[in-house]
């Protein structure tokens, strides 16, 4: 159960092209599999992408794949989530402030998981990274840009969920608590901003051929599983101006079936 309503893609829906002219962009994580193909879909959708994570070497390589999709050029930020402070997420705020004057989206697809573990074997300081990365860092990034998200004509703010069923249960430890933890500060940002210009939206993707999945599902082929593209463009839809009708809901993207 969750504190949000839950929406559903509209049946058939495709991101036009353009449907993100204009628009600037966060995307956090953006070097790995969730954050990367959100980047690609921006700049495909037509829109400029910041993209942030740790090492500005995987970024540069990202950054020349992302200019030969041939769309707005693309921004590298490094940010250490685990690290970052105030003054830096303030800093990433001014930097695109002065480049860009504007700011239409944040896109929370970096997260930390390490394995699946009980609480009562639970590294300290694994615990602390997962409410860091997947939590705080979410909270202090959305805030430093709140000032240019609210006066943006329409923005959105996406934060990325997990399926509470499963991360409710045993082992799932420090990420499943930060996951339940990022659904409700969705609930609450949408709950003080449910009528201005920034819109607030959660995602609920399906089961993805990522790391992430490889290191809690240890015997599963997660070739089976799709690729985050299909996440990605409902997140096009979500930053888009047609994602105004999911505001304040989780867009659940899982199949139905």
């Amino acid at each position: 159960m969750t504190a949000l309503p839950s929406a559903r893609l509209p049946g058939g829906w495709a991101p036009p092209a353009g449907a993100l002219a204009g628009r600037v962009v966060v995307v956090t994580g953006a070097t790995g599999g969730l954050g990367g193909d959100t980047a690609r879909a921006i700049v495909r959708a037509g829109g400029t992408v910041v993209i942030t994570g740790r090492k500005v070497r995987p970024l540069e390589k990202f950054y020349d794949e992302l200019v030969a999709l041939g769309g707005a050029e693309p921004v590298i930020h490094p940010l250490d989530l685990e690290s970052a402070t105030p003054a830096d997420y303030a800093a990433l705020a001014e930097g695109i402030e002065s480049e860009f004057g504007r700011l239409d989206g944040i896109v929370h697809a970096a997260v930390h998981f390490n394995e699946l573990t009980p609480i009562a074997m639970h590294k300290p300081d694994d615990w602390l990274r997962a409410m860091q990365v997947n939590v705080s860092a979410p909270f202090a990034l959305t805030q430093a840009c709140m000032p240019l998200l609210t006066t943006a004509d329409d923005s959105a703010v996406v934060f990325v969920l997990d399926d509470p069923e499963l991360t409710s249960r045993a082992h799932w430890g420090g990420y499943g608590v930060s996951k339940a933890a990022v659904e409700r500060m969705a609930a609450v940002l949408h709950a003080e901003n449910g009528r201005g210009a920034m819109r607030v939206h959660a995602l609920l993707p399906p089961p993805m051929r990522t790391a992430l999945r490889r290191a809690a599902y240890y015997g599963e082929n997660t070739l089976d599983r799709p690729l985050p593209a299909v996440s990605a463009d409902a997140i096009v839809y979500l930053l888009s101006g047609a994602g105004a009708e999911a505001r304040g809901t989780v867009l659940d993207i899982r199949p139905t079936h």
